[in-house]
């Protein structure tokens, strides 16, 4: 339970951090708030004025009663102002740290390794992105506030109670801790349900964003009766907590009313008797009881948004554990540029998890503009050869030179600029034809684009789609067809002409025609520059300056297609069994 005190305050601290930029608006709703203080604590006052001038010892006074009745209007009209005043600026506030957080949050997740987010399921990191920060704004809203407010009201209608009568205001102290303990004990409770209903619901997304991302294999298996299920266990698991968590947050309010309720009755008996004795006036009973009631109400204010505070908490929890995820490995400083292509590979080891592992002292030299090609069992580490190159993941040990350079001294952009890179999974972001062809070059000219879309054998596809190079594509849509998705892919890189390549099955979704005249495209491109093939097919590979045949994340054999037939060893075993 101390931990969920620790963490409670942390959050606390780092959503304040978060509000800094804000501190005016939160200064000026503390203004307003304090001027509807005001103007709330005196209204008691006034309408026990009032009464006096209708009932105090039976002299009835209607000349001194409209006075205090416009005065109680004007209170009263400043009160509900300077309340929408308030809530104006906390809301500019609230909303403004929730930006600012949800923005620090994405930008975090840019730079975080992929291998974080390779451990992680989508679902569950978009959750904490949009529902949980979404439940924070929410929180933050109800709760400012009426703890603004809250306090001063408590401290203020203490001050006048105490004015007033003191033995009645001690009863009023001495009761109140009651309704205190039970709002807090019920409060530990609510957080940790919250805490289990934020991670359910980030299962529960996760797994909605997985099935939906899959449909076609899912009825291709017809598993949809499995899948069903499962989102229902997944699903009555947040019914369960989220229940839990209501049925805590809902005995908060009527706990403590009960125990104010109590409160105010002993206000009242204990009134009644100082009023036969004449120690007060009705009026100032009337005031007093006013007072009581105004005393008690921050209190289930507070409690009756004590839910949404507690599942605000549990939430932003689960956001910045995500934002204290540690990043890539800090980048070095040196611009790579106009970059030959020599690269060479100096006892690199790596491996997913420490447990098990994959590449281990890989040593490789490339001269520039040589055609590698990369082949192996499933599992043997190509893909993870190139993850490597391009620095989506750090080697464990050893390293990687370009130029003579380590790659770690280099900034990620210039490296990776210096790249083109197709693989066999495309994608395509939401927008027009001509947008995702010039993705990596948004100032690409007309013509640039339109060459890039001949090289790649698009051009003529395109131009029969309705809108021609302004037709929307993105991966959810069906409206071209994957091989085409993959030609966009292509496009892109025939756009860039970067100095190095890499192509992971860059034409496996491609028909046999096509496929033979990109090939062609694709030698073209690749005179003068070093590039990287992953091959599945040994057929394509033949025109490679070296193979590389890698089992078990080691180069196991080298060289010329002939050569690797010649020595009639595992490749020439893999190649015959094709």
């Amino acid at each position: 339970m101390e931990k969920d005190k620790q963490s409670l305050m942390e959050i606390s601290k780092r959503i304040l951090q978060f509000a800094k930029p804000y501190r005016l608006y939160l200064w000026i709703a503390l203004f307003f708030a304090v001027i509807s203080s005001i103007a709330s604590l005196s209204i008691p006052i006034q309408i026990g004025n009032g009464v006096d001038c209708l009932v105090g010892q039976g002299n009835t006074d209607m000349k001194r009663l409209l006075p205090v009745l416009i005065k109680l209007a004007v209170t009263i009209g400043i009160f509900s102002v300077t309340q929408w005043l308030m809530s104006l600026c906390t809301n500019k506030a609230a909303y403004g740290t929730v930006r600012d957080i949800r923005t620090s949050v994405f930008s975090h997740l840019e730079h975080l390794p992929l291998r974080y987010l390779d451990a992680k399921r989508y679902g569950d990191t978009i959750s904490r992105i949009t529902t949980d920060i979404e439940v924070i704004s929410d929180g933050l809203m109800l709760g400012a506030a009426q703890l603004l407010t809250g306090i001063l009201m408590i401290i203020g209608t203490l001050f006048f109670m105490v004015s007033i009568n003191l033995f009645i205001a001690l009863i009023v102290v001495v009761l109140t801790p009651l309704s205190l303990l039970a709002a807090g004990f019920i409060a530990k409770k609510t957080f940790a349900m919250s805490k289990q209903q934020a991670k359910f619901r980030g299962d529960l997304t996760a797994y909605i964003e997985e099935m939906i991302g899959n449909q076609k294999l899912v009825q291709a298996f017809s598993h949809e009766v499995p899948a069903q299920q499962e989102f229902e266990t997944v699903n009555e698991q947040l019914r369960s907590s989220g229940l839990k968590a209501t049925f805590f947050s809902s005995i908060v309010n009527p706990s403590t009313r009960f125990i104010n309720g109590l409160i105010y009755a002993g206000v009242g008996i204990s009134g009644a008797f100082a009023v036969m004795k004449g120690v007060m006036s009705i009026g100032q009973l009337s005031s007093f009881l006013a007072y009581a009631n105004q005393y008690t109400k921050p209190f289930n204010e507070i409690s009756g948004v004590m839910a949404e505070l507690q599942n605000a908490a549990a939430c932003a929890q689960r956001v910045f554990e995500l934002l204290d995820e540690e990043e890539e490995i800090a980048e070095g400083e040196y611009e790579y540029d106009n970059a030959s292509g020599r690269i060479e590979l100096n006892r690199a080891a790596f491996s997913y998890t420490k447990d098990k592992a994959l590449i281990q002292n890989l040593n490789l030299k490339v001269s520039a503009g040589q055609r590698i090609a990369i082949v192996g069992p499933t599992g043997c580490g190509k893909t993870t050869l190139i993850n490597l190159l391009m620095r989506f993941y750090d080697t464990d040990s050893g390293e990687i030179m370009m130029d003579s350079v380590s790659i770690r001294d280099m900034t990620r952009k210039s490296l990776r600029a210096s790249y083109g890179m197709v693989l066999q999974d495309t994608w395509l972001k939401t927008g027009t034809i001509r947008e995702n062809i010039a993705y990596g070059k948004p100032d690409a000219s007309e013509e640039e684009i339109r060459q890039a879309a001949r090289a790649a054998y698009m051009e003529h596809t395109i131009l029969q789609l309705p809108h021609g190079y302004d037709t929307v594509v993105s991966d959810d849509l069906q409206n071209i067809s994957q091989g085409q998705k993959q030609l966009l892919c292509i496009a892109r890189i025939m756009l860039l002409l970067p100095p190095l390549l890499i192509l992971d099955e860059a034409t496996s979704s491609i028909d046999t025609m096509t496929e033979v005249r990109i090939q062609k495209a694709f030698a073209s491109l690749m005179k003068g520059r070093t590039s990287f093939v992953v091959a599945h097919r040994l057929t394509t590979i033949k025109e490679a300056d070296c193979i590389l045949v890698m089992k078990d994340g080691s180069i196991i054999e080298q060289g010329t297609h002939e050569e690797l037939l010649s020595k009639k060893g595992f490749y020439a075993s893999m190649y015959q069994n094709a």
